[in-house]
């Protein structure tokens, strides 16, 4: 035995020898291939096999929360921050955003207008494998400080095959304290940018519709199920967003405002005004189908039946 004498006795200082000690190693729990990541700022990364597809982006200097990146198959943004070539007076096309042009009267669909919709909490991110989600909470704010809608915002990012995915943004929308009215408009309820090279104009890109029609000409405020943005992210390289609109929303099918310069969105308020009263929120569902390649129309209306399922 290792020891040395103290006042007479024996202190211990190490074991005896040819002792052995077993150490318990717990045993891990799997590790979800997709994960919400929390980062400083205002920001959530949602990160496959520890690597960014998206960003929710929800700080307090922002007009909105969006999401930037849309990162696809090949390892870059489908989506761009800004027109290209007007970037001043387009600075609200930010990625992937939600908002409206006329809320009671308010213009929440520029930054100059001052009405935001602005943060309030994150309620929980949840890690469940393949799919990860954030449950956020939002207030639709006036310039003058008039709270006119409470929104609960669920994104939802699941994965598929060869590196594809599936975004899903749910939207819970209640009047604050009286009936709210969308107006009628074009612009809104959902908004995404594509990534220049993409574009029409700008590199080739090619737009399509569940109905078959081709580019603005073709798809310019028709109805549809879904709209198909694809083209070039880089030499060789083909990728796309769909823009799936769910058959639980009120108008579907939505009509779509697209355009050749590279942008695309669902409006929910086309042909007219919509009422959001206090005791009967309005829910909403939206889809991106983030994939490779110019995907034959068959093919995104098979992923397009699956999100349609989901209840």
């Amino acid at each position: 035995m290792n020891g040395r004498l103290l006042f007479g006795g024996i202190v211990t200082l190490g074991l005896c020898l040819g002792a052995v000690v077993a150490q318990e190693v717990p045993e891990p729990k799997p590790v979800p291939r997709l994960q919400v990541v929390p980062l400083p700022y205002g920001q959530a990364s949602f990160q496959r096999d520890g690597v960014e597809i998206t960003r929710y982006h929800f700080g307090s200097g922002l007009e909105r929360p969006f999401l930037y990146p849309i990162v696809g198959p090949s390892g870059r943004s489908l989506t761009r921050m800004g027109h290209p070539h007007d970037p001043t007076s387009h600075s609200h096309h930010n990625s992937v955003w939600i908002t409206h042009h006329d809320v009671n009267g308010h213009n929440f669909w520029v930054d100059s207008s001052g009405a935001r919709v602005r943060h309030k909490r994150i309620v929980e991110y949840v890690d469940k494998g393949e799919t990860s989600s954030i449950v956020a909470e939002n207030e639709w704010v006036t310039k003058a400080g008039q709270v006119l809608l409470d929104e609960t915002r669920t994104t939802t990012v699941t994965l598929l095959e060869d590196k594809e995915w599936l975004l899903v943004i749910d939207l819970k929308l209640s009047a604050r304290d009286e009936t709210v009215t969308l107006g009628k408009t074009p612009f809104g309820m959902i908004g995404v940018r594509m990534a220049k090279t993409i574009g029409v104009h700008d590199g080739g890109g090619r737009i399509r519709n569940s109905e078959g029609a081709v580019n603005e000409k073709g798809i310019f405020w028709k109805r549809a199920r879904w709209v198909d943005y694809s083209g070039a992210i880089a030499n060789g390289v083909l990728e796309g967003v769909t823009l799936f609109d769910h058959p639980g929303n009120p108008n579907h099918p939505s009509q779509f405002h697209v355009r050749n310069d590279g942008w695309m969105g669902a409006s929910l308020t086309f042909e007219g005004p919509r009422e959001v009263k206090p005791d009967t929120p309005l829910h909403l569902r939206y889809g991106l189908y983030v994939h490779a390649d110019m995907k034959p129309t068959a093919q995104i209306e098979q992923q397009w039946q699956r999100f349609a399922q989901t209840p």
